[in-house]
């Protein structure tokens, strides 16, 4: 049937009049702003500054200019300062070497930056000890591993305790940059060693055996006969100790 023009011109403007409204308030649905929403957050926390308050400063082990501080344990490895880096170099027949601080320290963050010779392998002690009661002063006690990659850098070893690898599994990775700076990070609380380097976590220990107090220590490995000379460098060697907890 052929509707006429009227007729047509009469049903559009009816379908406006009755869909207007709810095409406008269609259009006034999706313009609408949605009521503000505060979502749950878990704030990024800094697993190194979590356990200490502003209060407790960070200190600088190492001047830049000379060992003050420092005393040397064991062997005869030699340890020079320039250009605000101590270097330690390997000296043949000599044992472990250990450039070590006069404080003892219990709960800590320790910072440090190191390159090594990919030859050698090196650690920086923390809460050990040196006395002539035991072993005649032979240096032992946790030690964080440096050495190249791919290797067991970061890891924990119990230096002359005769318990090896504290840390446990031990796996290779590469995050230590061969014949570059290095960027260490230790925290030690109570049981509790953990150890990042260059930003990536590596060793989260719990060792109830392990003394819970005593010094830094710069080691130099001993060499064999036919290797050698070495060089292992450190710099920048902060630490902040933990006295108070949030």
């Amino acid at each position: 049937m052929k509707i006429s023009r009227t007729v047509t011109l009469f049903l559009t403007g009816l379908a406006a009049a009755t869909l207007g409204p709810i095409y406008l308030a269609a259009h006034e649905h999706e313009n609408l702003q949605p009521a503000t929403v505060t979502p749950t957050v878990t704030p990024t926390v800094n697993p190194l500054a979590k356990t200490a308050k502003d209060e407790d400063p960070w200190v600088n082990l190492f001047t830049g200019k000379d060992l003050t501080g420092w005393v040397q344990h064991n062997g005869t490895a030699t340890y020079k300062v320039a250009d605000g880096v101590v270097t330690g170099t390997t000296a043949q027949g000599s044992p472990n070497s250990f450039m070590c601080t006069k404080k003892n320290y219990a709960d800590f963050e320790l910072t440090f930056e190191v390159k090594c010779d990919s030859q050698l392998n090196s650690g920086v002690q923390i809460r050990s000890i040196s006395d002539k009661s035991i072993q005649n002063g032979r240096v032992h006690g946790p030690q964080v591993e440096i050495e190249a990659s791919p290797g067991e850098a970061g890891y924990i070893y119990g230096e002359a305790t005769g318990r090896g690898w504290l840390s446990d599994p031990v796996t290779a990775h590469s995050h230590f940059k061969n014949d570059q700076w290095n960027e260490y990070r230790v925290l030690a609380q109570g049981d509790r060693i953990q150890t990042w380097i260059n930003g990536e976590k590596v060793a989260d220990l719990t060792d109830e055996k392990s003394s819970k107090k005593g010094f830094i220590g710069l080691q130099v490995h001993s060499i064999g006969a036919d290797q050698g000379p070495f060089d292992v460098s450190w710099r920048k060697i902060k630490i902040r100790e933990i006295k108070s907890q949030k």
